[in-house]
């Protein structure tokens, strides 16, 4: 665990103005309203691609969001992306709806330098409540924020009716967990934090040493490569825009390849790490014929452990955000899993470690 490894969780109570649904994930509507508040709120330049930008190495957003590997990285130096430095815990509750002047919580974690944006994100959860969330757009006013230990114990830091903050909040760092060992497996060291976990990267001086690598062998029909081949060269526009959030390893830094013969089927793309394969399915999948074809593709994928996430055409098209934001929810529930997993056999060998 490095020295420098620090967190801290906030706890968000708000009060409902109107009456807010959400969807079955709400962790979603979280994420992606807040993703959207946030931009507005710290961005500089409007309307450009972070990649572009001049300031992308400064800028809270695309520290936040768009979080590149630091200029002096070695190990992450390869990626273009790297974990982004928060989590958002949606209210635990499994009710949909709340009704106006009912109260709810929900929780953020900061890890390393966002702990300093904290400002940034009251302000932005403030104005993403005026703005509205869930279905419907229901509005919520930020009653108070508090900063919550590591025995669960609370300080308020804000408070809406003095509009004050103070940095005096429990914090979680590295000489505080020497006193539980990390866990340690293929250079991972795992930690929890109420129903969030996270993995940190433990450097290593062999080129590719601490990376999990978790793929699986994957056989197809030789007569397929060419055909592959042909339609990577043309392409829908639908494929070629979600494709330039998935190369080079922008998504979370997880390779995809696009066209990928898997067994006697071809799909659009696929990450051997995840075990996911990506479908965009245009008009033509929406023939009964189309439909029994891709009922069967899917069903031999799942067979073979893979999972697969369908969006239409126009769902890239118009609303690109709301595709990433179900692959980002995938990534997450397929992440939680295997640290589910490697959690149960590490506290066999009593060593993982738990706050």
């Amino acid at each position: 665990m490095p020295e420098t490894f620090r967190l801290a969780k906030f706890r968000f109570t708000v009060c409902a103005r109107g009456q807010i649904r959400f969807p079955a994930y709400k962790g979603a509507a979280f994420r992606g309203g807040f993703g959207y508040a946030f931009k507005r709120v710290v961005c500089v330049i409007k309307g450009k691609a972070c990649d572009d930008c001049l300031l992308k190495q400064k800028c809270i957003y695309s520290y936040i969001f768009e979080t590149p590997p630091p200029e002096d990285a070695e190990m992450l130096r390869l990626y273009a992306k790297v974990p982004h430095p928060f989590v958002i815990e949606p209210p635990a509750t499994k009710k949909p709806t709340f009704t106006p002047a009912e109260e709810f919580s929900f929780h953020v974690i900061l890890i390393g330098q966002a702990i300093d944006y904290l400002p940034y994100f009251i302000y932005t959860f403030t104005e993403l409540g005026k703005q509205g969330i869930g279905q419907g757009r229901g509005k919520y006013e930020l009653l108070q924020v508090e900063g919550v230990g590591l025995e669960n114990g609370s300080v308020r830091i804000y408070d809406n009716k003095t509009q004050t903050l103070t940095s005096q909040y429990p914090m979680v760092q590295a000489h505080q967990l020497k006193h539980n060992p990390p866990c340690r497996e293929e250079g991972m060291v795992v930690w929890q934090f109420g129903q969030s976990f996270g993995v940190c990267l433990i450097p290593s001086k062999k080129r590719g040493a601490g990376v999990c690598k978790n793929t699986m062998k994957i056989n197809y029909h030789p007569k397929l490569k060419e055909l592959a081949r042909k339609l990577r060269n043309n392409g829908t526009k639908s494929e070629i825009k979600l494709w330039q959030y998935l190369k080079g390893k922008k998504m979370m830094g997880y390779d995809f390849h696009r066209q990928k013969p898997i067994d006697s089927f071809i799909v659009d793309f696929f990450c051997n790490k995840l075990k996911l394969a990506v479908e965009l399915d245009g008009y033509t999948h929406t023939f009964e014929e189309t439909a029994k074809k891709d009922t069967l593709k899917q069903e031999r994928l799942n067979a073979l452990g893979i999972t697969v996430l369908r969006f239409c055409d126009e769902d890239v098209m118009k609303n690109i955000e709301g595709v990433l934001v179900s692959y980002k929810k995938y990534f997450y529930t397929f992440s939680k899993n295997n640290l589910l997993n490697l959690n149960s056999k590490l506290r066999d060998d009593n060593e993982f470690f738990k706050f």
